[in-house]
């Protein structure tokens, strides 16, 4: 997959919905990248093929939602940014002991937050949605019905944290 051509097909077809070029992509990529993430960043192989999993679809769901206009030269070195970045984002190795400590309470709080409560805040936060397009994802009338039900889910994250505090 290298021509400007054959990129642009893959492109086509994947916005169109037909997906078996990510499953090529995953099953020719799934060892090495298996390889990689215990080299880069110790994770044992079930966990680098869930880690993949995710970003593969992450990157249809770019190409799907338009976020992605052009489909990247190296497309395996693009996937492996994906995975890298979360995989930072996650990490808490990094960080003070405290901001650690911290960062893993919010998580454990953001999980006990509803579904939608936790795609909306992901979307917003994470994704960089504007609130038309998470209207549109989250099948909301109109943007400010997405502004308001981001900031009812924020406030519900805000309350569940405020008597975490008061405990630690």
């Amino acid at each position: 997959m290298s021509t400007p051509q054959q990129l642009a097909e893959v492109l086509t077809s994947l916005r169109v919905g037909n997906q078996s070029y990510l499953v090529r992509f995953y099953e020719q990529n799934r060892a090495l990248f298996a390889r990689w993430a215990r080299r880069q960043h110790q994770l044992e192989p079930g966990a680098a093929h869930e880690l993949l999993r995710t970003v593969v679809v992450e990157f249809y769901d770019q190409v799907a939602d338009g976020r992605l206009t052009k489909l990247p030269p190296d497309v395996r070195a693009y996937v492996y940014g994906l995975a890298d970045e979360r995989v930072r984002a996650t990490s808490t190795d990094g960080l003070p002991v405290s901001e650690s400590g911290r960062r893993q309470r919010l998580l454990a709080l953001f999980r006990t937050l509803g579904l939608d409560c936790q795609k909306m805040l992901m979307y917003f936060y994470f994704r960089g949605y504007n609130f038309e397009k998470m209207a549109g994802k989250m099948g909301f009338a109109n943007s400010n019905v997405a502004r308001m039900q981001k900031s009812t889910c924020l406030r519900k994250l805000y309350e569940l944290q405020r008597p975490a505090e008061a405990v630690a």
